[in-house]
């Protein structure tokens, strides 16, 4: 029986650890800190336990009267969110060991390092590294799957202990008065959104022209303007210099084209990436190659040893919790024996804010770059139906198309179900799709997916429910 060992027990390497007892592996799995990795503990699903309620608090205070609803007030508890949040990821964590134990996947919990390519030594939870008892496991294919770790830029006064991470945020006792968040991508919008819900005043700085940069900008300006009407400041095309105690609160010394600028905050937020963690693995005793301190793969995840893979965050490539599954898999399946690819057109990318963002596939600028000729569909949600009655009108549905053939290059959405919807999107670039094909599939009404249909019309300049 093939003998698979996975290291880490994150979306990438349960996964992968199922898959593969599926197939029929002998599979030890070792994790040295919390099945389910960063995203069921740290990361995807804490952040939206969060965002949801600050969704219910939004449509409270701002839609519940329109929809004929009085309430005479209500109390924002912090401290019951927080239970809430852990008793959900205890939920989850436990599923995964469930499902670890059902398909007779043996699990072991401690650090794993590289003795050779066929052998890793596990030092116990309870065990130091100089333990006689430390465990050397043979194997005939191994699975990195470490995950990443939150990067800490070189800005001076960034190791005060009012300056946090992603981690760290999600856990706070209480809500700051302030809170300064450097990054504006995905991580800190979506940061910024819980903390300003619950009375927070946040700053984001962002070095880069836009927010949430890697998404098409015609998205992205929705929730700007939303993010903005709430009261978040935002400072675009601005470098923070550093970051130094004042008398009542930190102050973030910033630079830009306007001029200095101080932003005085109770906490500050790192979000500006994530880094892969490899820093226990001792890779040079199994021969394995990095690059920019990541594991190098080829497109089957597999390093420059033939029997070790790498997938997920550890091998720098996209960091996502889906993406890290979908990689598990066809590790796995290659390793069996099994044709396995991804195509990595189809990633959706989601952000959980409100308007929620989603988008696969090209964006306008990334199509017309590449040198195709493009042809671009829009739908606002201000006159889909379904959004009307959900009072979520805010957003846009977007296609980008190739002129000459119709082929769907790339979806791009703000508005409400955005995360859920987008799969339609990665589907039609999966089966290489073309509006008339889109345009002809029937989609249910009253609903929020109608308006992507109606998009595909657009690209024609013959959206049904839209004025000439």
């Amino acid at each position: 029986m093939m003998k698979i060992v996975i290291l880490g027990g994150g979306p990438g390497g349960y996964v992968a650890a199922i898959r593969a007892a599926q197939l029929g592996a002998e599979v030890t799995l070792i994790e040295n800190k919390y099945l389910g990795g960063t995203c069921l503990n740290v990361g995807c699903i804490p952040t939206k336990v969060l965002l949801h309620t600050t969704e219910l608090m939004d449509a409270l205070e701002n839609d519940a009267k329109e929809m004929g609803i009085t309430i005479s007030g209500y109390k924002a508890d912090w401290t019951t969110l927080q239970a809430r949040k852990t008793k959900i990821v205890k939920k989850l964590v436990g599923g995964v060991n469930g499902l670890l134990k059902n398909n007779t996947v043996t699990k072991i919990m401690g650090t794993a390092v590289f003795v050779n390519d066929h052998q890793v030594k596990v030092i116990a939870e309870n065990q130091d590294d100089s333990s006689n008892e430390a465990t050397v496991i043979d194997f005939d294919f191994a699975i990195i799957a470490t995950g990443s770790k939150p990067v800490i830029p070189p800005i001076p006064g960034s190791n005060h202990p009012d300056v946090i991470t992603s981690n760290e945020a999600l856990s706070l006792e209480t809500v700051p008065d302030s809170m300064c968040i450097i990054g504006g991508g995905v991580i800190g919008c979506e940061f910024a959104s819980v903390y300003n819900a619950f009375g927070c005043k946040v700053t984001i700085i962002e070095m880069l022209p836009e927010i949430v940069a890697n998404m098409d900008q015609d998205i992205v300006k929705p929730l700007k303007a939303k993010l903005l009407k709430e009261g978040i400041e935002i400072f675009t095309r601005t470098k923070v210099e550093s970051i130094q105690e004042g008398s009542a609160s930190l102050a973030v010394m910033t630079s830009s084209e306007a001029g200095e600028k101080v932003i005085a905050a109770q906490k500050v937020l790192l979000s500006v990436g994530r880094k892969p963690e490899l820093d226990t693995l001792e890779l040079d005793k199994a021969g394995i190659e990095t690059e920019r301190g990541a594991i190098k793969v080829n497109q089957r995840m597999q390093t420059n040893k033939r029997n070790i893979y790498a997938v997920g965050d550890c091998n720098g490539g996209v960091m996502l919790a889906h993406v890290a599954s979908a990689e598990g898999i066809v590790a796995v399946e290659t390793i069996m024996g099994k044709r396995s690819q991804i195509d990595f057109r189809t990633i959706p990318y989601c952000v959980y804010t409100k308007p929620e963002l989603a988008s696969v596939g090209l964006t306008e600028a990334q199509a017309r770059d590449q040198g195709y000729e493009v042809k671009v569909g829009n739908f606002p949600m201000a006159v889909n139906g379904k959004a009307m009655i959900m009072g979520e009108t805010t957003g846009v549905v977007k296609y980008v198309t190739d002129a000459a053939t119709g082929e769907i290059l790339g979806l791009h959405m703000a508005g409400p179900r955005a995360t859920d919807l987008i799969v339609e999107g990665a589907l039609a670039i999966r089966l290489e799709a073309t509006v008339a094909e889109l345009m002809s599939t029937i989609h249910a009404h009253p609903t929020v997916g109608e308006s992507l249909m109606e998009a595909a019309h657009a690209v024609n300049g013959e959206a049904i429910h839209l004025m000439r």
